[in-house]
């Protein structure tokens, strides 16, 4: 634990880290080998508040700030990071689209059986060719005598087959490019909205990802979530959260791939001594260690900074790349420290390096994330005697 927290988070992450001990450790091989989301997990988690981590109280939810639902994700993916990104994509999409944007009628209506598990939430806005270029979908919505058409298809979408309510970004006016866009509540239920191919990934395989596909898929016009043409900028600011809880996930993913490092390290004997012994080891573990603590600064940064109302987009970015970055980079020290027993699956640092991957690339790239950092970077006060040509200074 962290002596710098408050008692109360303490307390929130000790039960976050013993239920995830408990309740999913024992089954880790297991859940990643079948590839299947644990759906009879679900309850317990919704019992502990992790369905509806910053839905209001008086909606069924646990009514935890930003930095509580950090400290949840990080807990979670610290033992298993596929459960946590089903359950950040629940919370930090799906139900947050619902809870910033939609209307009361919207929140009562859906909210209550999110936040407790009884409903799953996804939220769809990747298609086939369109990734990072988010304006570039082809999905769309036509108003059609008081109900919204959909027609289109969505891919690698967390907790696609799973879920009973998705949000669902679709094109409103082709004309308008990104104004075009709205944004829509869609059950599952609703005919004409199946789950198509599920996807058989290098890792978080304990959480499901498929395709959406909607055929005349019809819902009532108060589906639509605000204004028509305000999907992509309530996206833009459902991202910058999203982000937040990725970087969270990504500092839990390196904790415990660290954790699990220094163990082996300490047990395995070479030469007569512990391999943490070795100053080799010891500088990958010293490393790690700093990065990870640099990771956790950075996200809980952007965590205030919400809580406070601040603008959070620079911060999130910092946060989710920093952080997903050394996820990946602990997770890979991890294996080398393991060495042959890193690249088998008795123990647990292949799957972390096969699960930290994605943190990369989830709720938009590296690349992305540097794109919109440097947009945010100020331009240095010009001197007379210095000018800047194509990256030169003369």
């Amino acid at each position: 634990m962290y002596p710098d927290e408050s008692d109360d988070r303490q307390l929130l992450r000790r039960s976050i880290r013993e239920f995830a001990e408990r309740e999913m450790r024992p089954h880790l091989l297991a859940w990643d080998e079948e590839q299947r989301f644990p759906v009879e997990l679900v309850p317990a988690l919704g019992d502990l508040g992790l369905m509806g981590i910053e839905v209001p109280e008086s909606l069924g939810g646990a009514g935890m700030t930003r930095t509580g639902h950090c400290i949840c994700l990080e807990e979670l993916a610290r033992v298993c990071p596929a459960i946590a990104v089903s359950v950040a994509a629940h919370n930090g999409l799906c139900i947050a689209h619902i809870a910033r944007f939609g209307s009361d009628e919207q929140r009562r209506r859906f909210l209550p059986r999110l936040a407790s598990g009884e409903h799953i939430g996804a939220w769809a806005l990747t298609e086939p060719s369109s990734g990072s270029d988010a304006a570039n979908m082809r999905t769309t919505a036509t108003y059609d005598h008081g109900r919204w058409v959909l027609n289109g298809s969505k891919v690698f979408i967390t907790n696609g087959r799973a879920s009973n309510v998705v949000v669902v970004l679709a094109v409103t006016d082709p004309t308008r490019r990104s104004k075009g866009i709205s944004a829509f509540i869609v059950e599952k239920d609703t005919p004409g909205v199946r789950a198509g191919k599920k996807e058989n990934k290098l890792g978080m395989r304990a959480s499901e990802t498929s395709e959406l596909i909607f055929e005349d898929c019809a819902i009532p016009d108060d589906h639509l979530i605000g204004e028509e043409g305000q999907g992509f900028t309530q996206t833009m600011q459902i991202l910058d959260g999203g982000r937040v809880g990725i970087a969270a996930l990504s500092v839990g993913l390196a904790q415990g791939a660290h954790e699990a490092a220094l163990r082996y390290a300490n047990e395995r004997i070479a030469f007569g001594k512990p391999i943490s012994a070795f100053q080799a080891i010891q500088a990958k573990l010293a490393d790690a260690a700093t990065r990870i603590d640099a990771a956790r600064l950075l996200t809980y940064r952007a965590a205030r900074t919400a809580e406070e109302g601040g603008p959070v987009t620079l911060h999130a970015s910092m946060a989710k790349l920093f952080a997903s970055e050394v996820a990946v980079k602990v997770a890979d020290d991890g294996i080398q420290i393991h060495g042959g027993y890193g690249f088998v699956k008795d123990y647990p640092a292949e799957r972390y390096s096969r699960d930290a991957k994605l943190a990369t690339i989830g709720e938009g790239t590296s690349e992305i994330q540097r794109i919109v950092i440097a947009k945010h970077l100020k331009s240095p006060v010009a001197r007379p005697d210095v000018a800047a040509v194509g990256g030169t200074v003369r």
